[in-house]
């Protein structure tokens, strides 16, 4: 699959939306990401919509509005029916064709502009919701500096397990529990065992923690026992989202062993309600390298296509609003920033590593990416690093302190695509708000 930039990344292309064509706008005419929404207050059925500036292109109403060629009307159709797994499971060829086709709607001076402002609906006005179902859940460790320091809190001498530089290293999760950005987070019970303790106990939480993510929606899947190949990878993509793999830090060492997380993290994942598209990513995606003293990928891992043009641009960071800022209406405040270039894996190698054992992939599905660290201490994806393990308290401007999260807090991850004469664009909020155990 050849990736290209086209008429639809002109970052001099406006659209008669105008809210998309603001500077800070995360969603201008380049971006046109995918969700899902009803309008705020209604009983109406989930409805597939395209993000443009603070509005939404209602795929239901446009389709109604007419303007479409006959090609384009059926790509529409299971989009206005709020099926978004049907147009992942499209051939990439004809995911671009309606890319293009809704980029020449909403482009300045486009012909449907009075047809399709009354397909229009306010961000503020909607609600969002899961924008796709998600079919199965696989969480990945790509983020090496994560990897890193968290190893150095359990083995000094040696961080890195001997695999991790040599495969990609995912768990399976719970596809049941992932929910939309907005939705509340509750504290979860669990089996914690102290050092020095001769028995585990049975408690809320202590040590709840974030993680800084991406997500990848698989597009076309694969039958089963059919690998898909490096060269493959990319057209089987449909998209990323912001991620947040919420984590128990206390209930994960006693369970994890020998079979890898469990309880710890199957209580709630959270996404952004958008998934921008990976051709909405082209401009932003840079050339893939290993460290030269560092093993190269196996063969069925790598591809020259994956060497220039596999790792993403993409930057990201994490927000706090405690309990205490809201009531003395203060501004959340930045934990830590980072960048998704510094993974150690692409997502096509997490994608061809998947299915490299014959495991069958849906349109649908999503990948996480693991914790996305930057090299720093304070570019920590999670506050089990920012804190080393809880030993060093989090002064926040406020004057609170945190070494993992309170009831109250609120986290919101944010993501912004950006690279040299390119329009960045943005991926929406992921917040949620502790809730005390029940």
């Amino acid at each position: 699959m050849n990736i290209q930039t086209d008429t639809t990344h002109d970052p001099k292309a406006t659209s008669w939306v105008e809210s998309a064509n603001a500077a800070e706008s995360e969603f201008p005419i380049q971006n046109l990401p995918f969700g899902a929404f009803r309008r705020r207050g209604s009983d109406e059925a989930a409805r597939i919509g395209v993000a443009i500036g603070d509005q939404i292109l209602d795929l239901q109403r446009a389709l109604q509005q007419g303007g479409w060629s006959s090609a384009i009307q059926g790509l529409l159709q299971p989009l206005a029916q709020g099926d978004l797994n049907a147009h992942m499971a499209r051939s990439a060829e004809e995911r671009l064709a309606l890319r293009h086709a809704l980029f020449e709607a909403l482009l300045s001076g486009s012909e449907q502009e009075a047809a399709l402002r009354g397909a229009l609906v306010a961000q503020a006005d909607a609600e969002m919701l899961l924008p796709c179902r998600i079919t199965d859940y696989t969480d990945f460790y790509t983020g090496i500096h994560h990897a890193t320091t968290v190893g150095k809190l359990f083995r000094p001498d040696n961080p890195l397990l001997p695999n991790y530089k040599w495969v990609p290293i995912g768990y399976h999760g719970r596809s049941s529990s992932i929910v939309v950005s907005g939705t509340g987070i509750r504290r979860p019970w669990g089996q914690r065992k102290a050092p020095d303790a001769a028995e585990p106990t049975f408690a809320p939480s202590q040590r709840l923690d974030y993680e800084l993510e991406l997500g990848a929606f698989v597009a076309g899947g694969n039958a089963l026992g059919e690998p898909i190949a490096m060269e493959k990878a990319e057209q089987h993509l449909f998209g990323l989202t912001l991620l947040n793999d919420w984590s128990a830090r206390d209930i994960q060492p006693w369970e994890y062993q020998p079979l890898g997380p469990f309880l710890a993290k199957n209580f709630g994942t959270t996404i952004s309600p958008w998934i921008v598209t990976m051709e909405a990513l082209a401009p932003f995606r840079t050339a893939f390298e290993r460290p030269a003293e560092d093993p190269q990928p196996l063969p069925y891992l790598d591809s020259a296509q994956n060497r220039t043009q596999g790792a993403f641009n993409i930057e990201l960071e994490v927000w706090i609003e405690t309990a205490a800022m809201r009531a003395a209406g203060l501004p959340a405040e930045r934990l830590s920033q980072s960048n998704f270039r510094d993974a150690y894996w692409t997502w096509a190698q997490m994608l061809t590593h998947h299915a490299s054992g014959g495991c069958n992939m849906n349109p649908g599905d999503l990948l996480g990416s693991g914790t996305q660290s930057g090299p720093r201490p304070e570019q920590g994806g999670s506050l089990l690093e920012l804190s080393l393990g809880g030993k060093q308290a989090i002064r926040l401007a406020n004057g609170e302190t945190r070494t993992f999260l309170q009831d109250g807090d609120r986290l919101m991850l944010r993501g912004r695509a950006v690279a040299e004469g390119a329009r960045s664009i943005g991926f929406g909020e992921c917040s949620a708000e502790m809730l005390p155990a029940r």
